[in-house]
């Protein structure tokens, strides 16, 4: 086979044709949108996931088999069939109106190949294997991982101006996402929670102003101020600044606040959502927040102020109500005060809960007791923040099987 000449087609805007709606198409089809295709789907069926893009109207579909006149106006046709009789049809009337055929059933007899991709920001790496999907896939695995830890420099381009709000996620550095990585090291300056996971600060570039938002001495309001007015004058200083914030920004976490200020000064703003440790740190300790049976809903609330204090706008007697799982963020301090208000409006006394200390860090504790019981552990354990606290069966409901995968360690 002849050597192949790579290129990168613009297709924002221009007609895409896909013949077939099985998994290979389902494969196919997320890409070719990202890259602003308008997409034609042509086959008897689709598979679940094709069928919602096209309920969406993200892609047009015409529920019969391929007609040659579908190839009309297609700047590139994807025979995307197991079929060989069938895409060498496809292939045949895209020939014939010189548009480039990619074929998942022969590759030999394509007039264009689809190459492994990887993305890091704005760089875009294609692999082709010279045939062999598995070698190019290894390659762009290689590539894609170099990349991300930073070992191959991408030369990326400063984002400019501006601030980008990034979730660190609730504690493991791991579990930020690929995203926000990548911004954080773009970075010119960065303002971080206490709660940010340590090792992410360590990976920072030596010259990069880095402003503890911890420490600044104001009182919560007027620290407040003070981070919006950080933001918005080093953005004005032509540095990208990104504010790192423990779990996601918005929540809890006061982020609509500083896009706010952000918008209201002309500053271009951004927000990376992040890993809730709301959801996070109860799966790290082996509670699911749902679970069929058990619980169908799941409310996240604020306990930094008492249920009885004027400003708490949580309804606490109708949480008490609730049957499903109720995750209590920065409640640690107003715990007893929690218990009383739940069990006075008629959750049962025996109510399984759960506190987990430094949630998907390796200093991860659990205490576990009924409601009742739950404050005065906490105090006999030494339970310190960061920390969420669950209520509901679902505390409960994966003992049945760590109790099944002991047994069978034991056998």
């Amino acid at each position: 086979m002849s050597s192949l000449y790579p290129v990168g087609l613009r297709l924002a805007g221009r007609k895409v044709l896909v013949v077939g709606g099985g998994t290979v198409a389902t494969r196919r089809v997320p890409a070719l949108l990202d890259a602003g295709a308008e997409v034609l789907i042509v086959s008897p069926s689709l598979t679940p996931a094709l069928r919602a893009l096209a309920d969406a109207g993200r892609v047009t579909w015409v529920a019969r088999r391929f007609e040659p006149s579908d190839v009309d106006g297609a700047w590139l046709v994807q025979a995307a069939l197991d079929d060989r009789m069938a895409a060498a049809a496809v292939s045949a009337a895209a020939a014939e109106r010189k548009v480039f055929c990619v074929r998942a059933d022969d590759r030999a007899a394509a007039t264009a190949w689809t190459p492994a991709v990887t993305r890091h920001g704005a760089v875009t790496v294609a692999v082709l294997g010279g045939g062999d999907p598995r070698r190019a896939m290894a390659v762009r695995d290689g590539i894609r991982d170099r990349l991300a830890d930073g070992s191959l420099d991408a030369g990326p381009s400063h984002p400019g101006a501006g601030v980008a709000l990034v979730g660190a996620g609730p504690g493991d550095p791991e579990l930020i996402t690929v995203r926000g990585r990548r911004l954080l090291a773009l970075a010119d300056v960065v303002v971080a929670d206490r709660l940010v996971p340590g090792l992410l600060l360590d990976e920072l570039r030596p010259d990069v102003e880095l402003v503890d938002a911890s420490k600044i001495p104001y009182g919560p309001a007027k620290a407040q101020e003070e981070i919006n007015r950080i933001l918005v004058s080093r953005a004005r200083q032509g540095r990208f600044v990104v504010r790192l914030k423990g779990g996601d920004p918005y929540v809890f976490g006061r982020g609509g606040e500083e896009v706010l200020a952000c918008t209201a000064a002309g500053v271009p703003v951004t927000v990376v959502p992040g890993v809730s440790s709301a959801t996070a740190v109860p799966a790290a300790a082996g509670i699911p927040v749902t679970h069929r049976g058990v619980a169908h809903e799941f409310v996240v609330v604020s306990g930094h102020v008492a249920p009885d204090d004027p400003r708490s706008l949580a309804e606490w007697p109708k949480l008490a109500g609730l049957r499903g799982t109720l995750c209590v963020l920065m409640g640690l301090t107003h715990l007893p005060a929690i218990v009383d208000v739940l069990i006075e409006h008629g959750r049962p006394p025996d109510t399984p809960v759960a506190v987990v200390q430094d949630g998907t860090t390796k200093g991860q504790r659990v205490v576990r007791a009924p409601l009742a019981d739950i404050a005065d552990l906490v105090a006999i354990e030494r339970i310190h923040p960061p920390a969420i606290i669950v209520i509901g069966g679902v505390v409960d409901a994966l003992d049945a099987l760590k109790a099944r995968e002991a047994r069978r360690a034991g056998d």
